[in-house]
């Protein structure tokens, strides 16, 4: 685990705070990788957090989402505590069976989510998977069906 003090800046409505060159050279080291994302954990002000490294104009940010600010009571221009390394754990989220089993249903809708990106994938699997009553299930994949075959709109997207 790396250990180092940051400012938190800001770009367009995103915190973040920029890591030691020292300290990025060796999560690339753990992560065997300088390109993509990277899954990072650590603490920020000695609270727990599960985050992405991503690269933005030309920079390695660990972006800080409101969870994470709140709960170590900081924002934009405080200066912070973070540990980091990298984690090697499976963020993979499974697709609901009745996701799947409507995709296989609907060819249409399955070449459609096919064809998209890893990123938007992941957001549908990811909405269906944190519902938690079966008619919001039942109601999001019909949505997400519909909008897949290039009807309406879901997770706030217009058509694919």
């Amino acid at each position: 685990m790396f250990s180092f003090k940051a400012k938190i800046e800001i770009i367009g409505v995103n915190p973040y705070v920029l890591l030691p060159a020292k300290v990025l050279q060796s999560i690339f080291r753990q992560a065997e990788k300088e390109k993509g994302t990277i899954p990072v954990k650590g603490t920020l002000d000695g609270q727990a957090y599960i985050q992405t490294l991503v690269k933005y104009s030309g920079e390695w940010r660990l972006y800080l989402n409101t969870p994470m600010r709140k709960k170590a009571g900081k924002d934009v221009g405080d200066r912070v505590s973070v540990t980091i390394e990298f984690d090697p754990a499976d963020r993979t989220i499974a697709m609901h069976p009745q996701l799947a089993k409507a995709l296989d249903e609907n060819p249409k809708a399955k070449r459609n989510f096919e064809q998209q990106s890893p990123s938007r994938k992941k957001e549908i699997i990811r909405y269906i998977a944190n519902l938690k009553s079966e008619d919001a299930i039942v109601k999001n994949i019909t949505r997400a069906v519909q909008f897949l075959q290039g009807d309406g709109r879901f997770v706030g997207r217009d058509k694919p």
